[in-house]
């Protein structure tokens, strides 16, 4: 457990950040083994389409976890300026989203794959696929505001803060590879995330109700993602056969 209040040299503070970093890493890594070990040892398939529930219930065990792990840092972290921010924020966040799951994702055009290797789930998205899917970026960004919370507390600048969070996030998404796909499509996630770490820890830092925003943005990518996979692969003269 991570208590800021505990810091007391310079010495002290850059050994307390690589343990909060190495412990941040060991999340992510057995968290993702977990997903791709122990739910199939269950009888579970890895997708978020047809698992929907169970593994939104798994990464919410793991968003638990982070919580529980670095109590001592969230208990001092006002993420929303008053309760009823954070209610209206939540309502809001519920709403966008159940409103492009439910309502937008079905009424996108149907799809034809026409690359030569199998598509990822994401193009795939049915409207279960973003239960998980919502619970899972719960759990990255609370790995995010924990690492930016961390930097914040040691007081080092908001860039470094970010350029730390890019490098870091960045990395984190090269777990992809392991789930079989093609080295340019883990690249485009990587580059992404890149990029967003640049921005979520002012968001987190220095935007009232930041947090909110830093979800949104973290969702509205993989919504984009979806649309624009349905726009660029839609049939041919309302053919649905896969293309020659």
């Amino acid at each position: 457990m991570f208590d800021p209040s505990t810091l007391e040299t310079t010495g002290a503070q850059k050994r307390q950040l690589i343990r909060t970093i190495g412990l941040l890493a060991a999340i992510v890594i057995v968290s993702d083994i977990g997903y791709y070990l122990l739910l199939p040892a269950f009888g579970l398939r890895t997708s978020y389409n047809a698992s929907s529930v169970a593994i939104a219930l798994y990464y919410a065990l793991w968003a638990a976890i982070v919580l529980i792990a670095f109590r001592g840092l969230f208990r001092g972290w006002s993420p929303f300026e008053s309760r009823r921010a954070a209610y209206l924020s939540t309502f809001a966040l519920i709403a966008a989203l159940t409103t492009f799951a439910v309502f937008l994702l079905p009424v996108l055009p149907p799809m034809d794959w026409r690359e030569p290797w199998t598509p990822p789930e994401l193009p795939l998205a049915t409207p279960w696929y973003f239960l998980p899917k919502s619970v899972d970026i719960l759990f990255q960004q609370l790995l995010i505001a924990a690492l930016v919370l961390t930097f914040s507390a040691l007081q080092y600048s908001l860039r470094t803060v970010s350029v730390w969070c890019a490098l870091l996030f960045g990395a984190m998404h090269l777990l992809l590879a392991f789930g079989g796909l093609p080295a340019g499509y883990v690249i485009r996630f990587m580059v992404a995330a890149a990029a967003f770490g640049l921005i979520f820890p002012y968001l987190i830092l220095r935007v009232p109700n930041g947090i909110a925003y830093s979800y949104l943005t973290h969702w509205g990518y993989y919504a984009l993602s979806v649309a624009m996979a349905h726009a660029m692969y839609e049939p041919h003269g309302g053919s649905t056969e896969p293309a020659p």
